[in-house]
């Protein structure tokens, strides 16, 4: 009895420097779980030093720098972890060449023939973090231009990373393998998905599709097809960058700052305006299927673009394609711009997050752009978002090309990106 006793006394004593992770089978063998990283963080924030997590989740928590990961097979290995921590060595990885390794992605802006109004309007919507909208018939591009939108935007930084995983930690998507998620998150729902299964839910929270996606893109294909309610309990997301899900128990807050994507036919046949094809709708059937989308939802998508049936000279060309580097290096170079702008305005990177105020100071227009944009406004009827929606995009083309004011030709590219808004159904 003695013995157990100072047993115990040791263990208490040294228990409070330690934080154990894992679920316990019935074996004595430790499984992984979700939360690894977060749990190491939250570690160090409290000044424990010492983690011990299963040795699937040891390459996730050793991230974290200034504490010390240990990976467990069973739960006589965590024993012999606290009786002799001198005979074990931590996890030690080197976060920033793991976010190299993992920092490659398979697909090219190469592997995309003709379709170059619709690149330049992917580079602006990157460079700005613009939400876009891609409007074509089936089999012009469209998810195939999508897909290739994180190659083009700017690589993730060591934060960024360990944000992102801490999330896909915790939706229980992270890759063991790798530990770090190293390239922009790409998540594609399908059409039938559920508001909860979009925003996050269930009895003990989790995240949805638009926090799975932070820091990455959301990329929602056949967008009229959605419920109309799923749609639009994205609008809190959209303008704020985070989503909280409340219930009786508790309230959780995931991040959701991504740039949305998305992609619809031109009818419900997808062949309207197509000079190969017919199309068969009717007017009112046209009209029904825009209609789905909501007006507010659409104010909230910065560009909208054609994506018309590509040519067979184009499809078959021999020329050379401008590879997702080149773009991404302009990219780069513009929102580097945007950090300057905006080093003084919290948790601020890209035009598209501008409130009114920096929309006064940063986008200034001359008389003649004034009388433009007047135009614009009278004729197609836009919104106030809309209106504040071009002065962003307009920002970001002349980021890209270096100039220090909006000039005509600027507005008049971002007024050519609001298709929608220019009757183009009438």
């Amino acid at each position: 009895m003695a013995c157990s006793v100072a047993r115990a006394r040791f263990f208490g004593k040294t228990l409070e420097s330690f934080v154990f992770l894992g679920e316990l089978s019935l074996d004595g063998s430790i499984r992984s779980v979700r939360g690894a990283l977060s749990t190491a963080l939250a570690a160090r924030e409290r000044g424990i030093r010492n983690v011990i997590v299963p040795e699937a989740n040891a390459p996730e928590a050793a991230v974290v720098e200034g504490i010390d990961v240990y990976g467990v097979k069973s739960l006589p290995q965590a024993a012999d972890m606290v009786n002799a921590p001198e005979s074990f060595r931590p996890i030690a990885v080197n976060a920033t060449q793991i976010l190299a390794q993992a920092s490659q992605y398979l697909v090219d802006m190469r592997d995309v023939r003709g379709q170059m109004a619709a690149k330049r309007a992917l580079e602006v919507a990157c460079a700005g973090s613009h939400n876009i909208l891609l409007i074509g018939p089936p089999g012009a591009g469209k998810t195939m231009l999508a897909k290739r939108i994180p190659t083009i935007l700017p690589p993730m930084s060591l934060e960024e990373a360990i944000e992102t995983t801490r999330i896909h930690s915790v939706a229980g998507l992270l890759d063991d393998s790798r530990g770090l998620v190293g390239t922009r998150p790409f998540r594609s729902p399908h059409h039938t998905i559920s508001d909860a299964g979009l925003i996050g839910g269930g009895a003990v929270p989790r995240p949805g599709e638009v926090s799975v996606g932070h820091n990455g893109v959301l990329f929602l294909d056949e967008l009229p097809e959605f419920q109309r309610n799923v749609l639009e309990v994205m609008r809190q997301p959209l303008e704020d960058g985070c989503v909280t899900i409340a219930r009786a128990a508790l309230s959780v807050s995931f991040p959701s700052r991504f740039m949305l994507a998305a992609a619809m036919n031109p009818c419900p046949c997808g062949f309207f305006g197509d000079t190969t094809r017919d199309c068969h709708c009717t007017p009112p059937q046209i009209q029904r299927y825009v209609s789905k989308i909501s007006g507010p939802l659409l104010d909230r998508i910065d560009i909208h673009i054609e994506v018309p049936a590509v040519k067979y000279k184009e499809l078959r060309g021999n020329g050379e394609i401008e590879s997702s580097e080149a773009v991404r290096e302009r990219v780069m170079r513009a929102r580097q711009v945007q950090l300057d702008r905006y080093r003084c305005e919290k948790s601020m990177y890209a035009n598209s997050q501008m409130p009114p105020r920096l929309i006064r100071k940063h986008c200034a227009i001359s008389p003649e752009g004034e009388k433009l944009l007047e135009t614009a406004i009278q004729r197609l009827g836009l919104s106030a978002r809309a209106h504040d929606r071009i002065l962003k995009v307009s920002r970001t083309i002349a980021d890209l090309e270096r100039a220090a004011s909006i000039e005509p030709k600027h507005l008049s590219e971002a007024i050519q990106y609001r298709t929608l808004d220019r009757s183009y159904w009438a």
